[in-house]
């Protein structure tokens, strides 16, 4: 069904804006404020535009990118930002990946 890579959510510090795939609006309430604050203030602490994306395979990972020479964005915090939304979102992150695989790709649960 899906062959490429899937955009869940993200958000740009550049325009001010925040951005949930519709296709992911059955997700309950608290999980998408969730998601906006998480996306939110990544931008705001280190620029750039941060995008959490579904890999062909399921995985969620996040994608990062910046204007060229902006000396607004703050790389190493990007990637420190980064670990840290990994270590203490784990739970709700695994939840998405595992709410993508049964809904979207169909896998079975074990």
């Amino acid at each position: 069904m899906y062959q490429d890579k899937v955009v869940l959510c993200g958000a740009n510090s550049y325009e001010e804006k925040y951005y949930l795939n519709p296709d992911f609006d059955r997700l309950p309430d608290h999980v998408k404020d969730e998601l906006k604050i998480m996306c939110v203030l990544y931008v705001n602490d280190v620029g750039g535009i941060l995008t959490l994306v579904f890999e062909e395979d399921g995985e969620l990972c996040f994608e990062v990118t910046s204007e060229d020479f902006d000396p607004t964005f703050d790389d190493i915090g990007s990637h420190l930002k980064i670990k840290q939304i990994q270590r203490e979102k784990q739970d709700l992150l695994e939840a998405l990946q595992l709410y993508y695989r049964v809904f979207f790709l169909g896998e079975e649960m074990e």
